[in-house]
């Protein structure tokens, strides 16, 4: 047992740390503080002793430094067990310092604010804070270190047990938080000065710093026997699934987070109400409308067999029919901006059902990341959009402005299911989608199978494909079941015999001059 008998705390963020100050206090520790936060102590009548009193040393260069100074890293240091440690302190006149609580500069939330400079980042970036951190972990073994205001009641019950005193466990897991601290704010720092230099020709650093917060552990992982956790990435996850509100159902599992993120960045990207189904991290259908009751109508008849046991995602807040439709099948996750009252009182018919709530917010990805064995696949997200300015209409027939929606549409759709890639659509709504095969005619094959099993007509519909046609037999079944219109990348080898084929078959064919591979 460590009995605590001198404490210094220099807190950015003070919430809680006026109680906690006098619950120390209760305990006889001295309190050792800086700048701020022993002005706050002073003015309620907390017992403080100003760091640069302590020191004999002046704040000096704007508050750069501070806390760098012999007399606080040497009492922070000094091994207790140790004697040479002792003299030499004693020697120096250095007391012993046996609580440090920081935390630091509020660096993520300054870059975080819009139109952040480079100056006022570089302000934001703690130097005294991090040393005295890793001093004192490093020193767990005579020194308890608080980096966050959730431990403090932690900290009281222990001092109460233990009669002023921190046991030894009880520091070592202080100290491992207070390293996973100083690594998470080297990490951001690093990735933000990193990514300054980012342009188009440039965009990856030579070293890639991942720092991310355990949100849940999750129900489990990919399969039963495997366990998995969720972890969050703070910066970035305003609007993306990650900063999720759970308000009913069962624990989330490894497939439910993953085919929901499918599911919600792509009902994000329509403009209408809209609501998309996933099913194995692709959509089985997808409808947008001036109603999100027809929208989902529209998305849950394009494949009403995967949709079951799917994921639901709408763009506009969930009302009470569209709910009352939702629970007529099994679903298993639904996510939505928002819920209104009625429709909440629907789902709790069926608890169950995991309800989420996601901001609309835009949400930024610099990297998307992919583990293999041994290391990381980065690359930057897919988030590309194409408008007709894209486009060029590369068929004898040209689209008319129905079409040209569609194909839209449809195109929007197809970036999101697993390649090879086919969707046909028509008037707003997926009514065949073929995902995931080795081979673009195969994929071509089950998009038509599924809509015909869904009784859609595929009459005058459109066609979107991921990438190029290599050869003219998906033009020919795609044409058979009565599409009129097709928009893909271009590119292949037989770009000629491609587009003759289409001619001959009286399609209108866009070529976008991008791909849409997901893997």
């Amino acid at each position: 047992m460590i009995k605590i008998k001198r404490a210094l705390i220099s807190v950015s963020d003070k919430k809680d740390i006026i109680e906690f100050a006098k619950i120390l206090v209760k305990y006889n520790v001295e309190i050792l503080s800086t700048g701020g936060t022993a002005k706050l102590f002073a003015d309620n009548d907390i017992p403080v002793i100003e760091v640069s009193d302590y020191t004999g040393f002046p704040e000096m260069l704007d508050g750069r430094v501070k806390t760098l100074h012999p007399k606080i890293h040497g009492g922070i240091l000094g091994k207790r067990d140790d004697e040479n440690h002792l003299q030499t302190m004693a020697k120096s006149n250095i007391p012993l310092i046996d609580l440090i609580v920081v935390n630091l500069y509020p660096f993520e939330a300054t870059i975080s604010k819009e139109n952040c400079s480079l100056s006022e980042a570089i302000e934001n970036i703690d130097i005294g804070g991090p040393a005295m951190l890793r001093s004192a972990a490093k020193n767990y073994n005579g020194v308890a270190v608080v980096t966050d205001a959730s431990d403090y009641k932690l900290i009281e019950d222990a001092l109460k047990q233990n009669d002023g005193a921190l046991d030894l466990e009880l520091r070592f897991n202080l100290a491992k938080k207070a390293f996973e601290h100083t690594a998470k704010y080297d990490s951001t720092i690093s990735n933000y000065l990193n990514g300054l230099n980012t342009n188009k020709n440039i965009a990856f650093p030579n070293k890639l710093n991942l720092a991310f917060n355990k949100k849940m552990d999750l129900r489990y992982g990919e399969n039963p026997h495997q366990s998995a956790s969720f972890y969050v990435d703070e910066i970035s996850n305003k609007g993306s699934l990650a900063s999720f509100k759970q308000l009913q159902g069962k624990e989330l599992s490894y497939n439910n987070l993953n085919d929901a993120d499918t599911a919600w960045e792509c009902v994000k990207s329509f403009k209408l109400p809209s609501c998309v189904i996933v099913k194995h991290a692709n959509p089985c259908g997808v409808g947008s409308s001036g109603d999100l009751l027809d929208a989902y109508k529209k998305a849950f008849s394009t494949d009403p067999t995967s949709s079951f046991g799917g994921i639901i995602a709408c763009n506009v807040s969930l009302d009470k029919n569209t709910a009352s439709q939702i629970i007529a099948q099994f679903v298993e996750v639904v996510i939505a901006p928002s819920y209104d009252t009625e429709s909440l009182e629907i789902f709790e018919s069926k608890p169950n059902i995991r309800l989420l709530e996601v901001s609309l917010n835009n949400s930024f990805n610099a990297f998307e990341l992919k583990k293999i064995g041994g290391g990381l696949l980065v690359q930057s997200p897919d988030d590309f959009n194409i408008d007709m300015n894209h486009c060029k209409v590369v068929s004898k027939l040209k689209p008319n402005e129905e079409q040209i929606a569609d194909m839209l549409f449809a195109w929007r759709v197809a970036k999101y299911v697993k390649s090879n890639a086919i969707v046909f659509c028509k008037n707003n709504q997926t009514l065949g989608i073929g995902a995931g095969q080795m081979s673009r005619v195969d994929s071509t094959k089950i998009a038509s199978i599924k809509a015909k099993n869904a009784n859609l007509d595929l009459i005058n519909s459109v066609v979107a494909s991921d990438a190029f046609f290599p050869f003219r037999d998906g033009i020919d079944v795609l044409a058979s079941a009565g599409a009129k219109c097709v928009i893909q990348p271009g590119g292949s080898l037989r770009d000629e015999e491609v587009i003759n084929a289409a001619n001959e078959l009286g399609l209108v064919m866009l070529f976008t001059g991008y791909r849409h591979f997901r893997h």
